[in-house]
C-alpha cells in the first residue's frame, strides 16, 4: 500500500509539474513550488467564480423542480465550505490549530455577505499557500493527524486534497453561475 501511495504521489507530481511547466517560463525546482503553483491554479479558478456571482445570488441553490437537488449547498455555502476545508487541511499539514474559528467544515455561521465569504475564501488560500511552502523532500510523506477522523495521513495526501477539492466545488459553482445566466470567468474569451 505504501508503494502504491508513493507511486501515486510521484505520478501526481509529474502531472502537476508538466502543467506548471506549460504555464510558467521557469519550471518549479521543488515539490513545494509545484504544490504552491497548483494551489494558485485552483485558487484562480475558484475565486474568479466566487467573485462572478452577484451577492443577491449567494443564497441560490437549484430547486428540486430542476432535478435531484434536495439539500444541496447554496452558492455561498459552497464557497464557505471550500474555505473551511482549506483551513482544516492546511492546519493539519502545518501541525497547528486553524488561525480562525471555523465552526466545522461548513464555515462560521456569522460570515454571510458575499464580501465576507470571498474574504474568508481568499484568506484560506493564503493559509494554504503557507502550508504548501512548508514542504520539503524530507517531510512530504510524514504522517500527520487527519482533520477528518482518527487516522493519520501524509502531508502530501492533504496537499493533493487542497488542490483537488476546490475543483469539485468549482464544477458545481459553474453550474450555478450558468443557471443564473453568468458565464464563468474561466470560460470567457
Amino acid at each position: 500500500m505504501k508503494k502504491l501511495a508513493i507511486a501515486l504521489v510521484i505520478a501526481a507530481c509529474c502531472c502537476c509539474t508538466g502543467a506548471v511547466i506549460a504555464q510558467d517560463k521557469a519550471p518549479a525546482k521543488t515539490v513545494s513550488e509545484v504544490y504552491d503553483r497548483m494551489t494558485s491554479n485552483a485558487e484562480g479558478e475558484f475565486i474568479g467564480a466566487a467573485e462572478a456571482m452577484p451577492e443577491e445570488k449567494y443564497t441560490f441553490a437549484p430547486s428540486t423542480s430542476m432535478g435531484e437537488f434536495k439539500g444541496v449547498r447554496t452558492f455561498g455555502q459552497q464557497v464557505k465550505h471550500v474555505a473551511a476545508v482549506n483551513y482544516m487541511l492546511a492546519s493539519a499539514i502545518l501541525g497547528e490549530k486553524p488561525p480562525v474559528e471555523l465552526g466545522g467544515e461548513n464555515g462560521p455561521d456569522n460570515i454571510k455577505s458575499k464580501a465576507e465569504i470571498v474574504k474568508f475564501a481568499k484568506d484560506s488560500f493564503e493559509y494554504a499557500h503557507k502550508a504548501m511552502k512548508s514542504f520539503t523532500d524530507q517531510n512530504g510523506m510524514e504522517l500527520v493527524q487527519s482533520p477528518f477522523g482518527p487516522n493519520k495521513t501524509s502531508r502530501t495526501s492533504l496537499a493533493m486534497f487542497i488542490i483537488a477539492h476546490p475543483f469539485d466545488h468549482y464544477g458545481q459553482m459553474v453550474e450555478y453561475l450558468r443557471m443564473n445566466g453568468i458565464v464563468p470567468p474561466a470560460s470567457r474569451q
